[in-house]
């Protein structure tokens, strides 16, 4: 008798779980922000002249073109830990 009950609540479980996880994986993907509004992001540049870091956080693209320095485009850095 005992093992049929843990076998029930075992079965519960795991149905509640497979569950939770359809649909985590059914809600659609957010709409993006109207153009113009910024964005988070988290690159870094160094110019290939001077060495010069720039450390960008917030565009209104998500990937937005590389900022220049000393007449150059600057290099994208990739980050050291995240």
């Amino acid at each position: 008798m005992l093992t049929i009950i843990v076998s029930v609540l075992m079965f519960l479980v795991v149905m509640a779980v497979g569950v939770a996880i359809l649909r985590a994986l059914a809600t659609p993907v957010p709409s993006p922000p109207p153009p113009g509004e910024l964005r988070k992001i988290n690159l870094r540049y160094r110019c290939s002249v001077c060495g010069a870091e720039v450390r960008m956080t917030a565009a209104a693209e998500q990937e937005p073109d590389a900022p220049r320095h000393c007449l150059e485009d600057m290099e994208l850095v990739a980050p050291l830990f995240e």
